[in-house]
């Protein structure tokens, strides 16, 4: 295209002039600007992302004030907040109720304006404790409601900021007569309790008294037959030998007088009359010996303590026991004398009769009934220790109640029949002893019951 005459030809400003440098100020201006949006984009997105996140906490936090909300309403104790100068911040629906006024009138209220002036915990009490950094621990307030001063006992704990700076205290109150009903309930339970214990207690004391003198009258009953029995013939020997006197002190003739003695059988009487003398006497000694140990075993001198002999105290037992509640049982007895231990033996007889009586009682219905008691002297890992095994021919001990026997109340026998305190007590009487009770069941059938106790001192070393 031709150029017009008078004008100079001026270079297009988008091409570069030639032998020059070419111009990138409009690409990096471009590449700024994409660069610009590229970081808006960006912090957009962190954004959307930081106000989903601040939405979700806002909900998280709506749903936490919810909760406590709920449950500041749903609490019947009385909650109330105040901060360090005693000036209430918060109150919940149960504080509402109590003082008649919404939490918006009770908030900013001095604590002391909420308590009767004679309550026992005054607002300085409080704030005097918060100064302390301690704790309210059932202290007793007299609130002021409209119905009247209202006793409450009252916990109370410091309150804390996020960077653990005490604020304020928090005070939980419960109604006292609430309190007190509640501890008189326990305390009738408890009552009642007790008197069901002593109850059972009593039963089973009366149930070992009932063994106890049903085994002595069986016991008796043999030596005092004897005794009567012997007492009888000594009555027809005097009546006797009463008439026989009376033909010689009349001046009977010799003939008649030998007649009488034949007939009156007065040598046979005479002759008749030691052994007869010898029974009574020992029939007096058996039941003079029942009788010491009965009062032997029944003492009651708690603190007393002296060395007896184990064998005495298990014979007894079968004999007051076994004998006289199962005639047919089959009795075997290995306990050699000099068994000796120190300690009450009235005691351990009710231990060793309450065992006796137990394998009597599992034995009971059984096609086979044996008792077998034995004794040992044995080395132990505290010293020279006893032991005698009660071993019946019962049916055992079940695996699920091995580990419950020893425990009070528990029984397998049925209503009536047992408290379930008779192993109790015999196992605490064995640790007063410094002794054990301990039961398995024995290889060849029935239930073993072992009573372990610490040796006394041979008698050559005792001091």
């Amino acid at each position: 295209m031709p150029v017009p005459e008078g004008k100079d030809l001026l270079p297009d400003p988008a091409l570069p002039r030639p032998g020059a440098t070419p111009d990138f100020g409009a690409a990096d201006a471009e590449e700024a600007w994409i660069a610009v949006i590229r970081k808006m984009d960006e912090t957009y997105a962190e954004l959307v992302r930081q106000q989903v996140e601040l939405e979700e906490k806002n909900v998280a936090l709506e749903e936490a004030q919810g909760f406590i909300a709920g449950l500041l309403g749903s609490m019947t104790d009385v909650l109330v907040a105040c901060d360090l100068t005693g000036r209430v911040e918060q109150v919940n629906l149960a504080a509402e109720r109590v003082f008649g006024l919404r939490a918006d009138a009770l908030t900013g209220r001095p604590l002391a304006d909420l308590l009767d002036p004679a309550s026992p915990t005054t607002a300085a009490d409080v704030l005097a404790t918060m100064a302390r950094r301690q704790r309210l621990a059932d202290r007793e307030f007299t609130l002021a409601t409209p119905d009247g001063p209202q006793a409450v006992s009252v916990n109370g704990a410091l309150r804390f900021d996020p960077r653990g700076r005490a604020v304020g205290v928090v005070l939980v109150g419960r109604p006292i007569g609430e309190l007190r009903a509640a501890y008189e309930a326990l305390a009738r339970a408890h009552e009642h309790l007790k008197r069901t214990q002593q109850q059972l207690v009593h039963a089973e004391k009366m149930a070992s008294l009932g063994r106890l003198v049903a085994g002595v009258a069986h016991e008796l009953n043999n030596p005092i037959s004897f005794v009567y029995g012997n007492a009888h013939a000594l009555k027809r020997y005097a009546e006797r030998l009463i008439a026989y006197l009376d033909h010689v002190h009349a001046g009977t003739d010799a003939t008649a007088l030998a007649r009488a003695r034949m007939e009156l059988r007065i040598d046979r009487t005479l002759a008749d009359i030691p052994s007869t003398l010898a029974g009574m006497l020992e029939g007096a000694e058996r039941v003079r010996d029942i009788v010491a140990d009965l009062r032997r075993f029944s003492s009651d001198r708690r603190e007393a303590r002296e060395l007896f002999d184990l064998a005495g105290v298990a014979r007894s037992a079968v004999d007051w026991v076994a004998k006289s509640q199962m005639p047919d049982l089959a009795i075997r007895m290995e306990v050699p004398e000099g068994l000796e231990v120190a300690g009450h033996p009235g005691h351990i007889h009710q231990v060793m009769m309450n065992l006796v009586q137990n394998a009597v009682d599992a034995m009971e219905g059984r096609p086979v009934r044996q008792l077998e008691i034995t004794g040992e002297r044995a080395e132990g890992p505290a010293g020279p220790q006893v032991a005698l095994r009660v071993r019946d021919s019962g049916p055992g001990i079940p695996d699920e109640i091995a580990d419950r026997i020893f425990d009070p109340f528990f029984t397998t026998k049925p209503v009536g029949k047992g408290t379930g305190l008779g192993l109790s007590i015999c196992y605490r009487i064995a640790e007063e002893h410094d002794g054990f009770l301990e039961a398995a069941n024995h290889p060849g059938g029935g239930a073993v019951i072992s009573l372990v106790l610490p040796a006394a001192a041979p008698e050559g070393s005792r001091p």
